[in-house]
């Protein structure tokens, strides 16, 4: 069978946009409830066996226990310090002041799992109470599960209209980059939120210690800039519901915010980044060195 030049275009262009239209549509039914559980966490993010194992059980066992250890060893340098310092006639801070100190923060080291759980617990009451807020403004679930849906139908995106050279299938091709983009960053997000949870012990314990004290400033300084991300993501979410179906530029410009938030976290609090691309482009800088 003979096929004319416009005809084999046709074939190949409908080939071309049946391809990604199949590929949208995986990642629409694939990849948003994932973004969902990624991006609004709460405290069943720390309800892992093997979490829980590794922080330890009744200080017996895991982060814990060597918390536990470590105590005694600061507690024998401070002995040591002490009659050093009645040697060499030089001014250290006071038992009583010390072991005040020690007992406080072992406290703490000890029931950090469960002040991390409130923290996490009330940094989600405060993003759910916006998401509500949103929903009853927009008419909208504030989610990534209606994100989708909203996003395809502002640009009128269906599986047998796809076309991959209008102007709306470039638009949904962006888009579905970016929110893979936001996918891995905020998977990094709540693996790095998990990770600093469980260091959560040795970073009480460096409060004991002015010399140390840095270590505490620097992790509650990243932990905080990683849960108060989940506090902008809604408002920029309900901003972006509210925007009208002609201006798809500034639908492309909302979700390049979202894959962003991070960077602007950052530079307002500080803190360490979760961002995709960039730990990429970091990675080979370091490699081409």
């Amino acid at each position: 069978m003979n096929y004319s030049q416009e005809e084999i275009v046709d074939i190949i262009i409908s080939t071309i946009n049946l391809m990604f239209s199949n590929l949208f549509s995986s990642i629409d039914n694939n990849i948003y409830e994932s973004l969902d559980k990624f991006v609004f966490i709460d405290s069943s993010i720390l309800d892992n066996n093997f979490f829980v194992t590794l922080l330890g059980k009744n200080g017996k066992t895991g982060f814990i226990y060597l918390c536990d250890a470590m105590l005694l060893g600061i507690f024998i340098f401070y002995i040591v310090k002490y009659y050093y310092s009645n040697i060499v006639d030089y001014t250290i801070e006071r038992p009583s002041q010390f072991i005040f100190k020690l007992l406080l923060f072992a406290i703490f080291s000890h029931f950090s799992y469960f002040i991390l759980e409130q923290i996490i617990n009330l940094n989600f009451l405060f993003s759910s109470s916006i998401q509500s807020i949103g929903a009853k403004i927009t008419k909208c679930d504030v989610s990534f599960s209606d994100f989708i849906i909203f996003i395809n139908k502002n640009l009128s995106v269906s599986n047998s209209e796809l076309n991959i050279f209008s102007f709306d299938g470039i638009i949904k091709s962006f888009v579905t980059v970016g929110l893979i983009s936001l996918l891995l960053t905020y998977s990094l997000r709540y693996i790095l939120v998990q990770v600093f949870s469980l260091i959560s012990p040795f970073a009480f314990l460096s409060l004991i210690n002015s010399n140390t004290s840095w270590i505490f400033k620097s992790w509650s300084k990243c932990f905080f800039s990683l849960l108060i991300i989940q506090f902008f993501i809604p408002i920029v979410m309900i901003i972006i519901f509210s925007i009208s179906s002609t201006n798809k530029i500034l639908l492309v410009a909302g979700i390049y915010t979202l894959t962003k938030i991070n960077n602007y976290i950052r530079e307002m609090f500080g803190g360490i980044s979760t961002d995709f691309n960039t730990n990429v482009n970091n990675i080979i800088s370091l490699l081409k060195k």
